[in-house]
């Protein structure tokens, strides 16, 4: 049968980068802000003198002879720097209730929000409200809570460390320790499983390791849309000849040919890089088995040739390696290759490139951390590096490579639902006040507690807490039911459209905005992906005069809601090298805060694995076994579901409807599928699908999408997040980390007529 003509499918064959992406970003100036302010708004992205790009985390390289930003960091800035206004007169044209039926992309492209809002529930309407009647209206809700455990604070991983460390401060001094954010959603294992592993929660490695590495492990994530200005670093590393082995389900564009913009060479001539020397196609929830199965062939590889295992360091810095080993010489390989869904030659190919590089890098991203074994999973990344010494020396080391630009500097300065002694006790010299003993909330117990009616009130410093969350359907029904939702946003998201009894949304200050204080323009800082702490400043005029600072917004709520605080919380915001005087005295990692974010690029925090200093339990470095091979063995024979972004895309929102590295344009509603797998279910591209949750009791959970075909591991799926949330149960998560399992949702599918 000739096969179906998809409107808005059709092949790339382009490689990610190059004409392409200048083209995509031309778009995107064009569409948002006058085309004269753009060049230099956009140089001066991610430079000293500059703001931090309000995407990714990828850090910044110490020459600024060329330009640092990429195409989705310009969409991300045109975004912010747009024309349009989501004003009073935008909000007294459209009801709630309509602007609910908008997309998603619809809402955001509405424009910056300017106006502190008000819901008025007789006209289902946002009116707008002045800013002392906005802080005495949240005050008198949360001075109104007999149990300051009933209300939430969540934090997005924009927010800046000043803003981050005052709501900080803010909620535990109200009496909570609740404190969900986007890291719970994210990178949790890491913060979870490698402290266990190295003493640390955090990647190991700086910009210069990648200068001096002979091999990259890149497993489990999509550079060229997620954090795409690491491709000029990949781009560098293949050009210089160093290996770099994919594993990951889906072929991904960026990982397979790459066009440095940058490159007069390359875009004059149309050429591009190969990324990937070697790129295998791991099956969704197979990855712990891979890296087992790299592991075992290194052992094996050990015993043959004495001395491919760094023994000295394993005796000298580690612990628990004999009972690890025996784990590994245990497993049989053929469970290995079903597990993971590559060959035993594969993993043994693997092994021997590892056992050639003196210094190696593995790198990982959401593909590892977001399953039910994810703490583990990041634990055997560790464990592959800690084999041959790879942690604590140059050019080798461990990567967790975060998304927003500022998740890792929020849990620097305190934003976390854990109990931290130190920081406590440094609270309460400084403050006068001791934080409650009990733990918090994190993101999935926060909408546990809201489904249950037990939060009353959730404060929103950024983000799209409702859309970003598993379980849609849950997800909104308990939003609807909050006594006061407050959102600190620059645009209009679904979020704010989810109302209870009451909602406000504050207007905020952007990346890119001068930011006016008494004592004049500020500097807010931010932590990148490998610990650099740096100044950003923002150049362009507010959006509107009405706008405020995070900092100042939340020094006024806290201000309203605690009259008998000891904390100057409207001094501080009159000069922010306040706060970070404040921060180093309750974080010692910043000492000399205000000093050293003055010398251009910034300054590292202490990262002791670096140094080969452990901060375990043991005081070394820690094998630890992942007792198994699958994350879901109770569903051997259902498709894995894998939540993807588009190129179009940065977390929840939406710039565009193409996804054109996936050769996808102008649509969202669509199942990528395997070719062997749509044969076997008598499938052909094109077909309309319903696709259920496999999981007990979750079979209601229903999407209907377009099934295609395209390059992906045999008995795995993927769909477009927020869109395949609901898929994905609020209480299907991982154990040890508690992040929910988008990555790997057991599914069924059915096919559906045509015309369904």
């Amino acid at each position: 049968m000739e096969e179906r003509n998809l409107t808005g499918v059709r092949p790339y064959h382009m490689p990610a980068g190059g004409w392409g992406a200048l083209k995509a970003t031309a778009i995107a100036i064009a569409e948002q802000m006058h085309v004269a302010e753009a060049p230099e708004l956009l140089l001066r992205t991610n430079k000293p003198d500059g703001f931090d790009c309000p995407g990714c985390a990828w850090p910044d390289k110490k020459h600024t002879s060329t330009f640092q930003f990429c195409e989705n960091g310009a969409k991300a800035v045109t975004w912010e720097a747009t024309e349009r206004r989501v004003g009073p007169e935008f909000f007294a044209r459209h009801t709630v209730t309509e602007l609910l039926g908008w997309s998603d992309h619809a809402l955001e492209d509405a424009g910056r929000l300017t106006h502190p809002m008000a819901y008025d529930a007789a006209t289902d309407k946002y009116q707008p409200i002045g800013w002392d009647d906005a802080y005495a209206r949240i005050a008198q809700a949360l001075q109104a809570q007999a149990d300051p455990n009933a209300v939430d604070f969540y934090t997005s991983g924009r927010a800046s460390n000043e803003a981050a460390f005052l709501f900080n401060i803010f909620a535990r001094e109200y009496g909570t320790n609740n404190f969900p954010d986007c890291s719970n959603m994210c990178h949790e294992p890491t913060s979870v499983g490698l402290p266990k592993a190295i003493g640390m929660g955090k990647g190991s490695v700086s910009l210069d390791d990648f200068d001096q590495c002979e091999l990259i492990i890149s497993i489990g994530h999509n550079p060229g849309t997620n954090h795409p200005r690491m491709m000029g670093t990949l781009h560098d590393c293949a050009e210089r000849g160093v290996p770099i082995i994919v594993l990951n389900p889906l072929r991904e564009r960026s990982l397979e040919r790459f066009a440095n913009p940058q490159s007069p060479t390359e875009m004059l001539s149309l050429t591009s890089e190969r990324i990937a020397s070697n790129y295998y196609q791991v099956k969704v929830g197979g990855d712990a088995s891979a890296l087992k199965g790299i592991m075992k062939a290194l052992l094996e590889r050990d015993a043959r040739i004495p001395g491919t295992l760094d023994h000295d360091f394993i005796a000298e810095h580690t612990g628990g390696f004999e009972a690890f080993c025996d784990d590994l010489r245990a497993t049989p390989w053929e469970d290995l290759e079903r597990h993971s869904g590559l060959t035993r030659a594969d993993m043994e190919t693997v092994a021997a490139a590892y056992a050639k590089s003196k210094a190696t890098i593995v790198t990982y991203g959401m593909g590892i951390t977001q399953h039910s074994t994810g703490a583990h999973n990041v634990q055997q990344c560790a464990a592959l590096l800690l084999m041959r010494g790879n942690i604590g020396k140059p050019g080798a080391g461990i990567c967790p490579l975060r998304g927003h630009s500022n998740v890792q500097g929020n849990r620097s300065v305190g934003i976390t639902e854990l109990i931290d002694p130190v920081m406590f006790d440094n609270i309460e010299k400084t403050f006068g006040f001791r934080p409650p003993a009990k733990p918090g909330h994190n993101a999935v117990n926060t909408m546990r507690a809201i489904s249950a009616g037990e939060t009353k009130v959730l404060v929103c410093l950024g983000g799209n807490f409702a859309i970003a969350m598993p379980d849609a359907e849950r997800c909104e029904a308990g939003m609807r039911g909050l006594t006061l939702a407050v959102h600190l946003n620059t645009k209009l998201n679904r979020s704010h459209l989810l109302i209870g009894k009451d909602a406000i949304v504050l207007p905020v200050l952007g990346r890119t905005e001068r930011d006016m204080q008494a004592t004049g323009p500020q500097s807010i800082t931010v932590e990148d992906s490998m610990s650099m702490v740096h100044a950003s400043r923002g150049k362009l005029e507010p959006a509107s005069e009405h706008l405020r600072s995070e900092p100042a917004i939340i020094a006024g709520i806290a201000h309203a809601t605690l009259p008998a605080s000891r904390v100057p919380w409207l001094h501080l915001i009159e000069d922010y090298d306040r706060i970070r005087d404040l921060i180093e005295k309750i974080y010692p990692d910043f000492h000399d805060y205000n000093a050293r974010i003055r010398v251009p690029g910034g300054f590292r925090l202490s990262l002791p694995a670096t140094e080969r200093i452990w901060k375990t339990a043991s005081g070394k470095a820690e094998f630890l076994i992942f007792p198994g091979l699958d994350e879901d063995p109770e569903f051997p024979q259902a498709l894995k579901l894998t939540t993807v972004r588009s190129h179009d895309q940065y977390n929840t929102t939406i710039y565009g409807m193409d996804d054109r590295y996936r050769g996808v344009f102008g649509r969202r509603d669509v199942l990528f599928m395997n070719a062997d797998d749509m044969q076997r279910l008598g499938l052909e591209h094109g077909d309309k699908v319903e696709i259920n949750t496999a999981l007990k009791d979750q079979t209601h959970r229903r999407l209907t999408l377009t099934a295609i075909r395209h390059d992906i591991a045999a008995g795995s799926v993927a769909a477009y997040f927020p869109e395949a949330n609901n898929l994905c149960p609020l209480d299907y998560q991982d154990p040890e980390s508690g992040i929910p399992c988008y990555k790997s949702v057991p599914v069924e599918l059915r096919k559906l007529p045509l015309a369904a």
